[in-house]
């Protein structure tokens, strides 16, 4: 079977409509799926630094965003364009150094997301973070933010929220179940597409133990 190229892999994302694994009610742009255009439209960016996040596609986090934006930007410059660039934040397996590139994050917040780890789901993060705030609070937080999937028992539901699923990763997925680890989900799923596009998908889910 033809494997499917990273290229493909996000303009077949790109097309679809924007959903999440567990991930808040955002409107956020995703700076591994972006267009050009779209990149070049937000504060601060111009053609250098559009193409340099391009070059550095996937981006496995916020810090490779960082380091491809560089010193072009400043500390606030990059606040402005975070708030509208940002690949969410994984609430159970993140750094805190990863964790302060987050817009309105404070040393308190960052209290919070540490004292509560590992959640279930996304409302488990609502309700210990409505503890602090309120709705709006809670809304404005959780754009930044998933929760990864269990591949051995989210539901085919969770699993069609995966920024790029369909229903023939679907049937992949669930083909080779249950599941000892990642490298061997990792292995099945690279019989059907490159590396690249692989660690898209996995960055979303997890074999528990």
């Amino acid at each position: 079977m033809r494997t499917l190229s990273i290229l493909t892999f996000f303009a077949l994302v790109f097309s679809s409509s924007e959903a999440f694994a567990q991930v808040g009610n955002t409107t956020l742009i995703n700076p591994n799926l972006a267009t050009a255009d779209e990149l070049a439209a937000l504060p601060g960016m111009n053609a250098s630094l559009v193409q340099a996040v391009i070059d550095a596609r996937p981006l496995a986090d916020n810090l490779a965003l960082n380091a491809a934006i560089g010193s072009a930007l400043n500390a606030e410059q990059k606040t402005a364009l975070y708030s509208e660039l940002f690949l969410a934040i994984n609430l159970n397996n993140f750094t805190n150094e990863e964790l302060q590139l987050m817009p309105g994050m404070t040393n308190r917040w960052g209290r919070e997301f540490n004292q509560y780890p590992p959640y279930e789901n996304l409302e488990e993060f609502r309700r210990e973070m409505a503890k602090y705030t309120d709705a709006a609070g809670v809304a404005a937080l959780e754009k930044f933010v998933f929760v990864p999937l269990d591949l051995n028992s989210a539901s085919d539901e969770d699993f069609m929220t995966i920024p790029g699923m369909t229903a023939r990763w679907l049937r992949e997925f669930n083909e080779y179940k249950p599941y000892e680890n990642m490298d061997e989900f990792n292995s099945e799923m690279g019989k059907y597409a490159d590396a690249l596009v692989v660690s898209q998908l996995a960055r979303y889910v997890y074999v528990a133990e």
